[in-house]
């Protein structure tokens, strides 16, 4: 039953990832851990596994319509490699239902930035087209490797793609169109699931693999069916449905862990 409602749920997360570029570990993570009952360290290696090869699928579709960023993604990927070594050690330190009320806050800021950004671009024009970027190249720079080593240790530590920072990050740093921010975001998602599983390599985790292949399986398909509708989709309603997708998911997860780590 368990392996069933993964996989009703992975195309949901699939869809969202793919149409996104971000989201699949702040849904799979609540998920795995609250309907699905797994437990939050284990559910966050496996929210890994599931994110990555989903992210993997869903860049496909984007990179044929050239709304991936390559060498930007790659070092953006790149430059939080340590972080994420270093955040899948420190997670395994930490408990379980604080490591979900933490989650939950940092949903809740992001989301109220993007909220925020969101709402303020509505009453500027639209074009769709990239946004000039920054005079200040070094401080640009410098701000980029401080934001990738910071979304390579979240992904690391709570066991999410980092796309919720990622995509926040490529539009608020580097200035780019939200097509081109989902596009790589899905790269730099690829590169950080795979160091942060490489960080939780030993970890003595209770992982039900049926579980997870069900959640993956039908989560890259739902990425690959995302694509179509990417493609459509205004920029600015792709950026206003993400930072509601962070406020709900920062509001259900709150609801559940914060009793759970004051019970507890």
């Amino acid at each position: 039953m368990s392996a069933a409602i993964a996989a009703a749920v992975g195309l949901l997360v699939g869809v969202v990832v793919g149409t996104l570029g971000a989201g699949g570990g702040i849904l799979s993570l609540p998920i795995l851990v609250y309907v699905l009952g797994q437990d939050p360290h284990a559910a966050a290696t496996a929210s890994l596994v599931i994110v990555g090869a989903t992210s993997v699928v869903s860049l496909l579709p984007h990179a044929r319509r050239g709304n991936v960023l390559w060498r930007g993604g790659l070092v953006f990927g790149l430059l939080g490699v340590v972080g994420a070594l270093g955040g899948a050690r420190l997670a395994a330190l930490v408990d379980a239902d604080l490591l979900m009320v933490l989650l939950a806050g940092l949903l809740l800021v992001v989301s109220a930035v993007m909220l925020r950004r969101s709402l303020a671009e509505r009453r500027r024009p639209d074009d769709g087209g990239p946004v000039a970027r920054s005079s200040g190249r070094v401080a640009t720079a410098v701000l980029t490797v401080l934001v990738a080593s910071v979304v390579g240790l979240l992904t690391g530590f709570f066991g999410v793609g980092g796309g919720f920072i990622v995509v926040p990050a490529l539009l608020l740093v580097m200035r780019v169109d939200m097509r081109l921010a989902v596009g790589t975001s899905l790269l730099v998602i690829v590169v950080n699931s795979v160091f942060g599983l490489v960080g939780r390599v030993g970890q003595d985790l209770a992982i039900e693999w049926p579980v997870v292949v069900a959640f993956a399986v039908t989560s890259m398909v739902g990425g690959l069916l995302a694509g179509r509708f990417s493609a459509r989709a205004r920029p600015r309603t792709l950026s206003l449905l993400f930072a509601l997708l962070l406020l709900a998911v920062a509001v259900v997860t709150g609801v559940q862990a914060v009793p759970a780590l004051l019970g507890g």
